[in-house]
């Protein structure tokens, strides 16, 4: 086989190898992406069960205002009906009594629904927390799982980074220019195996003129309809042979 062909086929072992990891890296990413987007959801429905808590707090506490003040103008008409000469004025702080009752009624008993919201929201709330405090410790966990897989991969891809350079400096610069080239759509299948007398990068049958090249190995070979380099393994060439 042709010396440049078999450097080249060595290469493109080593991108694809090189490339390989990019699923592996894409796949940890989303993982904790993931589990940091549920820590997050999780935060966040606190943050509106809070406000939700600290809106019914305030409603509560403008009807205890409320309570208070119409309590002090009840004690008021009380005091006033010693002072009242016409039975005029008598139904008037009647009517204001009644009408300060009715209040108090209302405020009373919406301070014991907010209550019951209050209280259900406390047990959601407490929950929630159980749920963040879970999410944070899962997160934590990934976070150092993908810390560790990344380092691990980062090391991995830095050996095969400085055996490729050690492999590019010795091709001739040519071909290697060709072979990036062909990469740039290609991707990892710039250089392919032909079997069954098929290019295995677009599937295509190669003719008989082409594919006699391809056997002899002596040049390197593209394929006539997509352009990608060719070989031929040696276990097919053994046969072919």
């Amino acid at each position: 086989m042709n010396r440049h062909l078999e450097e080249l086929i060595e290469l493109s072992k080593l991108d694809k190898a090189i490339d390989d990891f990019t699923p592996i890296i894409e796949a940890a990413q989303k993982k904790l992406a993931r589990r940091t987007q549920k820590r997050d959801e999780i935060a966040e429905r606190i943050d509106l069960l809070k406000e939700s808590i600290d809106d019914a707090n305030s409603k509560i506490a403008s009807f205890e205002e409320q309570i208070k003040a119409l309590n002090e103008q009840l004690a008021l008409g009380v005091a006033k009906e010693r002072e009242v000469k016409t039975e005029k004025e008598m139904k008037a702080l009647q009517m204001e009594a009644e009408l300060a009752k009715e209040k108090l009624k209302f405020a009373n008993e919406e301070i014991d629904r907010l209550n019951d919201i209050l209280e259900k929201k406390e047990s959601e709330l407490e929950e929630l927390n159980k749920e963040l405090e879970k999410a944070n410790e899962e997160l934590e966990k990934v976070s150092a799982e993908v810390s560790t897989k990344m380092a691990s991969i980062e090391e991995e891809k830095a050996k095969l980074f400085a055996t490729r350079e050690k492999k590019t400096m010795a091709i001739d610069q040519k071909i290697l220019s060709f072979y990036e080239k062909i990469r740039l759509w290609a991707k990892n299948t710039a250089v392919v195996p032909v079997r069954k007398q098929a290019c295995y990068g677009c599937y295509m049958k190669l003719n008989d003129s082409a594919y006699a090249e391809v056997i002899k190995s002596e040049d390197i070979c593209t394929c006539h309809h997509c352009g990608r380099i060719l070989y031929l393994e040696p276990q097919t060439a053994d046969i072919e042979e």
